[in-house]
């Protein structure tokens, strides 16, 4: 039992690691792919934004 024990540990180690490894790596190439510079660009500009003409010269929450 033990011997099933420490079979499954290592593979799942191992298989854990290497699913994080390719999972970080796809965010990675994500994050950084140049045809979404735009889009983060944009997105990044959102808190810059005045919103006072949508809201009546009233900010959110107040």
């Amino acid at each position: 039992m033990i011997d099933m024990y420490e079979t499954l540990s290592s593979i799942a180690q191992t298989w854990g690691l290497l699913a994080f490894i390719l999972a970080f790596v796809l965010v990675l190439i994500y994050a950084l792919a140049p045809s979404r510079r735009k889009e983060f660009d944009d997105a990044g500009k959102i808190p810059m934004e005045d919103d006072d003409l949508e809201n009546g010269g009233q900010r959110h929450g107040r």
